[in-house]
């Protein structure tokens, strides 16, 4: 496993969401930092806390256009650090609620998970897609048509963010596509915070824009969670 996806998974409680509205189900059912300061990030690319209203008005405004757009311009899945696991592996490995076995060439069998988005536990790999949390269309429209091809498979295989890729039930994955919050939410009463704060961290990694409709569902739903964190760190 990559090391920066190994200590994620190992430090889940420093990065991932305290949500009172939301509890979140394994292996996000750990995830409840403490209450620190809000601050933004530093000028050094260290991660920053927000609440999760404050975060949502850090991101800029703007008009999308899928202009240009083809999946294969993000190049999925790589293996950056040639262990023989690939991005979809690599998340799997560290969001496993029981680990799998890992064989010849990362051949994952067994294991359980939990996905969030409809709060079910999952015990086949193959029934779980690995899903960009902002979908790489979404990406596409809000900035990322201006990066460079490596840029984009940065984005596409981004195991340094510990909630930019989740790995979840293929239904809700495949009626979610390319649809931002305005359009679709998880079907899970628990999952809205965390996603929301999920779509938000992303979003700001990245430096990513927001149109006016999705600002204005990503407000609407901050009101509901008032004690939804946001952390995040800005991608190098």
């Amino acid at each position: 496993m990559s090391s920066s996806r190994r200590l994620a998974a190992l430090a889940c409680s420093l990065l991932a969401l305290s949500a009172a509205a939301c509890t979140p189900h394994a292996p996000h059912q750990d995830a409840k930092p403490p209450s620190p300061k809000p601050s933004g990030p530093s000028s050094d690319g260290k991660k920053g806390t927000l609440g999760l209203s404050d975060a949502i008005g850090r991101l800029k405004m703007a008009r999308e256009s899928r202009t240009g757009y083809e999946r294969d311009k993000f190049h999925l899945w790589t293996d950056a650090d040639h262990n023989g696991c690939d991005t979809r592996k690599e998340v799997l490995l560290a969001e496993a609620v029981k680990k799998p076995r890992q064989g010849k060439s990362c051949r994952l069998t067994g294991g359980s998970w939990r996905s969030y988005y409809d709060d079910k536990t999952v015990t086949d790999a193959r029934k779980l897609d690995i899903d960009h949390v902002v979908p790489l269309a979404e990406a596409w429209d809000s900035g990322a048509s201006k990066w460079t091809a490596q840029r984009r498979e940065q984005y596409a295989n981004d195991l340094g963010a510990e909630r930019s890729l989740v790995a979840v039930s293929l239904g809700p994955n495949r009626t979610k596509g390319d649809k931002d919050p305005a359009e679709w939410m998880p079907p899970a009463k628990d999952a809205t915070c965390i996603y929301v704060a999920d779509w938000v961290s992303a979003k700001l990694r990245w430096k990513l824009t927001v149109d006016r409709a999705e600002q204005t569902k990503l407000q609407r739903v901050a009101a509901g969670c008032p004690n939804t964190k946001v952390t995040f760190t800005p991608a190098p």
